[in-house]
């Protein structure tokens, strides 16, 4: 499952997506618009710009703005960043592995097996899909 914090980066995400401008955006008005908590939405575009998804201007007219075009920001890279691994099981996880206490052999274990399979559809979808697919769900 999704946390609040992955969601919350999606959700801003698309809403600056959405206004398809490079102009920066204030803080203020994605949590309005988007629906987060102004306190949690400042820790996440923080996360983002440090991951060099966001940038920002400070002073008069400064705000977050994309770095990249919308159909460049794959959802596998925002889910990792905040929801940790896409795998279900630490045994197969790519970015996160880490074997199984209970498991004698990974090489014979079934639910290994089935889980990987589970893990490379789910990031097949994950690594095709970008915000820009968010936006186009939307219109």
């Amino acid at each position: 499952m999704l946390s609040k914090k992955t969601k919350y980066a999606l959700h801003a995400l698309t809403y600056l997506a959405k206004k398809g401008e490079k102009e920066p955006t204030l803080i203020v008005e994605i949590a309005e618009k988007a629906n987060i908590p102004r306190k949690f939405l400042e820790a996440i575009l923080l996360d983002l710009k440090k991951q060099g998804i966001l940038a920002s201007k400070m002073g008069k007219g400064g705000g977050y703005f994309l770095r990249h075009e919308p159909k460049d920001i794959r959802l596998s890279t925002i889910i990792r960043l905040f929801n940790g691994p896409i795998a279900l099981l630490p045994c197969v996880s790519l970015n996160y592995y880490q074997s199984c206490d209970e498991c004698k052999d990974e090489k014979i274990c079934g639910l290994n097996k089935v889980f990987v399979d589970v893990r490379n559809e789910t990031l097949r979808i994950l690594e095709n899909k970008s915000i820009q697919d968010i936006v186009d769900q939307e219109l």
